[in-house]
């Protein structure tokens, strides 16, 4: 296969069941991750490979200073008494200091092992425990309290150095003794196949588990997508590429994009926000060339476009703008992929127009300088992908798990297609098993879980991951995913449900916070739906009631609830009769992560939200 090239697998009835991609860069024979930093400074002392924040400045950091910096943090860690194969544990929001703790652990001969900044002593005990971790770096004291209130009973609980407190300054000034040799001698001991990190699954149910990651599956992903994007990023921005994260570095698609912008030296900045408010305006001083983002704050962006057009009176001319949107994108793909003539003059000259107006303002939001973002965690309405099209920024979703290092396939950025996930990342194949489930294959995927024989055997075949997922590939091979194995409801009709794709779109339309779909053993579908905070703010402000206006009245507002059913409306038209929501309950709070019902990376915890609401729920049904 050629680059680029798709090999394509069909069963009897000529339907695609496997779909596979040759790998871009070959598989390292010797080395590791751990080497980037040093090959950076080897070959370009002087490149900007980080944007470190200071105050409202962003000062950069060469590849030489990165490499000093991961060296001396490393010989630290080793004085400490790190070992060639021991775990440590980090704590943190994204920072520049989480980076740089990464590289400085596998210098070390370590095994970083990344835990959520929100994990509660009762989380943070498993996991310390389960990988055996010896040595915790967290942010902040709060941390460090939770960290010593969940490993208090441990026999040996781990030492723990605090990001706050100067940990990094610390650890430089206690490694002072230790020769570089030292640090280039563990790094020469790594090979590709030693296990490089243990990510563990945020867990919708049960524990999380520990996904033994190797630095040759760290290659496969980084590498790969690196070849795959960044030429074409590149090319189309004219600019040094360069990216903010914020996605949780505790998440596995965090880990990997900074793997792949320091392996080609894509300038990198960090935030430890993925609240929309709060990243807007760092967005509009990094200036990124392109994002890593989740669909929630794609959704954001949209909405506050729209509020703040209302607020102005121009809420109608927003939503021409949007309907344009999604008629240019439409047409622009159409011509793009040779399926017709494109956009016609007229609906050239309306995107223009609205490009003064409305489309602007967008990308003004997002720093002015992107034209590029991939999404992923969960589907992106193909709507909004059409409106940032038409806006100028092209949105590429993406699908993995952390057992497939991250994405596992991706929209090829010069053959879009809106509404799908993409193709196998290069070197990776995907196959429908029978009953519709997702099978991945390749470099990609991850050997075991982390002291769990049993639930390793039953995620593996023949080197197959079962993902749990649900989905089913096109005539050219690209994936959609259409819902969980697990979350599938069954009424008392018999019709199979999967909530995710009206979830989803619930989500994608304000003044929707977050939802949840039940019906599983009902007679019919039904909806829990909270209210977004910041689309509340705005809902009352535009009708001049009290901004303290209870939730208890607001959810009972036949305004609001009549704005929630044009959401659900929106909802079902993409759905059957028999899968629509035919009711829903509005319901006071938010699902969250502080109160348990949401995951770190923002997935629903059905069952926790399901015994929370009972009485709501049995209120849907008439009970």
């Amino acid at each position: 296969m050629s680059r680029g090239e798709v090999e394509l697998i069909r069963d009897g009835g000529g339907a695609v069941r496997e779909v596979r991609t040759a790998p871009l860069v070959p598989a390292p024979a010797t080395g590791s991750i751990a080497d980037l930093p040093f090959t950076n400074a080897a070959e370009a002392p002087g490149a900007v490979v980080l944007r470190r924040a200071e105050g409202a400045a962003w000062r950069p950091v060469t590849a030489a200073a990165f490499a000093a910096e991961v060296t001396a943090v490393a010989k630290g860690l080793v004085a400490e008494g790190v070992r060639p194969g021991d775990r440590v544990a980090v704590m943190s929001r994204t920072r520049y200091e989480w980076t740089l703790l990464d590289f400085a652990i596998w210098a070390a001969g370590g095994v970083p092992v990344p835990v959520y900044a929100t994990s509660s002593p009762e989380q943070i005990e498993w996991i310390v425990r389960d990988s055996g971790a010896r040595v915790v770096v967290a942010e902040t004291a709060e941390n460090a309290k939770a960290v010593a209130a969940g490993t208090a009973a441990h026999p040996a609980p781990p030492r723990v150095h605090v990001l706050d407190a100067g940990a990094v300054t610390e650890l430089t000034a206690a490694g002072r003794d230790i020769a570089d040799e030292e640090i280039t001698g563990r790094r020469a001991g790594l090979t590709p196949g030693t296990v490089a990190t243990l990510c563990y699954t945020s867990g919708t149910t049960g524990r999380p588990k520990g996904c033994v990651l190797t630095h040759a599956n760290l290659h496969a992903e980084a590498a790969n997508t690196v070849e795959l994007l960044h030429p074409v990023f590149k090319a189309a921005t004219g600019r040094t590429a360069s990216t903010l994260l914020f996605l949780p570095l505790a998440h596995i698609l965090g880990r990997t994009l900074q793997i792949a912008c320091l392996t080609a030296r894509i300038e990198l900045g960090h935030f430890p926000s993925i609240k929309p408010d709060e990243l807007r305006p760092a967005l509009r001083a990094f200036r990124p060339t392109f994002l890593v983002g989740v669909p929630y704050l794609f959704e954001k962006i949209h909405d506050t476009g729209r509020a703040t057009a209302e607020r102005i009176g121009r809420a109608a001319s927003f939503d021409r703008a949007h309907r344009v949107g999604v008629r240019f994108g439409e047409a622009y793909l159409n011509g793009f992929l040779g399926r017709g003539k494109g956009p016609g003059p007229g609906l050239y000259a309306a995107t223009a127009l609205y490009d003064l107006l409305v489309y602007r303002r967008i990308r003004k939001e997002l720093g002015g300088r992107m034209r590029y973002a991939i999404s992923g965690g969960s589907p992106l309405d193909r709507e909004l992908t059409l409106f940032f099209q038409a806006a100028g920024i092209a949105v590429h979703e993406g699908y993995g798990l952390t057992e497939t290092t991250a994405a596992a396939t991706v929209v090829p950025p010069l053959a879009p297609r809106p509404g799908t996930v993409g193709l196998p990342v290069p070197g990776t194949a995907v196959r429908i098993a029978d009953d519709g489930e997702v099978l991945v294959k390749g470099g990609v995927v991850f050997g075991a879980y982390w002291n769990d024989p049993e639930a390793t055997a039953a995620a593996l075949s023949d080197g197959w991951f079962a993902t749990g997922d649900l989905g089913a590939l096109d005539e050219d091979g690209y994936l959609t995913i259409t819902g969980r194995k697990k979350d599938i409801l069954v009424t008392t009709g018999g019709k199979n449900v999967s909530p995710a794709v009206l979830e989803d779109r619930l989500r994608s339309r304000a003044p929707v916070g977050q939802c949840m779909v039940v019906g599983d053993n009902r007679p019919f579908v039904g909806a829990l739906i909270t209210l977004d905070p910041e689309a509340v703010a705005h809902w009352l402000a535009v009708r001049r009631m009290p901004a303290g206006t209870p939730l208890s009245e607001l959810v009972r507002d036949p305004r609001m609830v009549e704005d929630v059913q044009r959401a659900v409306d929106h909802a079902n038209e993409a759905v059957s009769r028999a899968e629509s929501i035919r009711a829903f309950r509005l319901v006071e709070g938010e699902f969250t992560e502080d109160n348990g019902l949401l995951t770190p990376s923002l997935k629903v915890k059905r069952q926790a939200v399901a015994e929370a609401y009972a009485d709501e729920i049995e209120a849907l049904y008439g009970g």
